[in-house]
């Protein structure tokens, strides 16, 4: 199991000062690599995404798409020991797909009144790919999980990938390993451990 510890911030993240955490376990192989990059304050977790992808598919956009046929980066935070997850999955346009569960078919699609002013999404697009940053308030996880506190030293569980079901290259990254012999990224027993930092910066 990989580990993460995010840097405790004041203030705006300066992405610069923030360790990067490579998305780069490659399940089915494209000229595509991927990276993210986590910190926290009291208020949530900021989280920024980002890949070289030169192409970049972003078509779906409607309330119910399915993220994963687009370009596609995603975050997935298991934040106690119970294997209850949430899913961020993005595409380069900030559309979201979100849900809550303990797999796949478990899965539970959330539907936010207003996910700019819950999440604060902002796409972006660089010389050789795309990214993406936005947060996850601790108010937002305790509203399933009301007994989650958020203090320094505190361990939680999560993956990041990297995929493309429709695009001219499909493929498949990931940070912490997945389950053996089985290309599913709803496997909250083998996300990698991520450890709440106390080093402000």
């Amino acid at each position: 199991m990989k580990s993460y510890t995010l840097k405790k911030i004041s203030g705006a993240p300066n992405w610069g000062e923030i360790p990067t955490l490579n998305i780069d376990i490659v399940h089915r192989p494209a000229d595509v690599r991927a990276w993210a990059q986590l910190c926290w304050d009291e208020t949530g977790i900021y989280v920024n995404l980002k890949a070289e992808e030169q192409d970049i598919r972003c078509e779906e956009n409607g309330p119910l798409a399915m993220i994963c046929l687009d370009s596609c980066l995603e975050c997935f935070i298991r934040p106690t020991e119970a294997l209850s997850y949430f899913n961020f999955e993005f595409n380069p346009a900030g559309k979201l797909y979100l849900g809550y569960g303990v797999d796949m078919p478990g899965l539970v699609r959330l539907a936010v009144q207003d996910e700019q002013a819950t999440f604060h999404p902002q796409p972006y697009r660089t010389d050789n790919g795309w990214g993406l940053t936005f947060q996850i308030p601790f108010t937002f996880i305790q509203h399933f999980l009301p007994e989650f506190k958020a203090y320094e030293g505190l361990n939680f569980y999560g993956n990041c990938y990297k995929c493309g079901d429709h695009t001219n290259h499909p493929h498949y990254l990931s940070w912490n390993t997945l389950k053996p012999g089985v290309l599913d990224f709803h496997c909250p027993a083998y996300f990698g451990r991520m450890i709440l930092g106390g080093e402000e910066i």
